[in-house]
């Protein structure tokens, strides 16, 4: 018997909770990925450096949930496999990923901009959206999460502590990185009303 569905991981990162999903990126349960989706702020788009076909199940199957299911977020392109993708084993070009990068980034402004005319997804810098990794080195991975972390998490403080003047809805900033309904949270015990 197959399990289905995504793995979750908790990190805390200052006063946040932050939820990482991982979908595995399957086709047969892409509908499932539209309900991980709703309300994030976040989007890792992971293409397999050693399998050009990922790049176009990614533009045909998951970009499509993720506008479906996402006003706008900030989204990351990641290219897995680094260890394996040397000489002909390579089938992802560092620059299609940046291109793909850019280009769902550029469409993720617009939608940011119908919302908020003061959005801080235009300031993001889109030299810094595209990654190469490796699981098995760990190569790369630490960099999209310092990336993510320094972009993402400082807007979230810049609007809680009232700096900044960005309304509600700009790349789900209202509703993301939770854990239930979390946002920040306090250090409660269970006596504290």
């Amino acid at each position: 018997m197959q399990s289905i569905g995504a793995s979750l991981a908790l990190k805390r990162w200052g006063d946040w909770n932050v939820a990482l999903w991982d979908t595995a990126g399957e086709e047969r349960y892409a509908s499932l990925s539209s309900f991980y989706c709703r309300g994030a702020a976040v989007a890792i788009l992971v293409v397999d450096l050693t399998e050009a076909a990922s790049v176009t199940r990614l533009r045909e199957v998951f970009i499509p949930l993720l506008h479906d299911s996402v006003d706008s977020c900030l989204t990351v392109v990641v290219g897995t496999k680094l260890d394996l993708a040397s000489g002909t084993d390579r089938e992802v070009k560092t620059s299609v990923g940046r291109a793909l990068a850019e280009d769902e980034h550029r469409k993720q402004v617009e939608r940011a901009l119908m919302r908020d005319a003061n959005s801080y997804l235009q300031s993001v810098p889109t030299e810094k959206l595209y990654y190469e990794t490796s699981a098995k080195t760990g190569e790369g991975v630490a960099e999209v999460f310092e990336f993510i972390q320094g972009t993402l998490l400082e807007e979230m403080e810049r609007r809680r502590s009232g700096g900044g003047g960005r309304g509600k809805g700009a790349g789900g900033m209202d509703r993301a990185i939770r854990v239930g309904e979390g946002g920040p949270t306090k250090n409660k015990s269970c006596c504290d009303k």
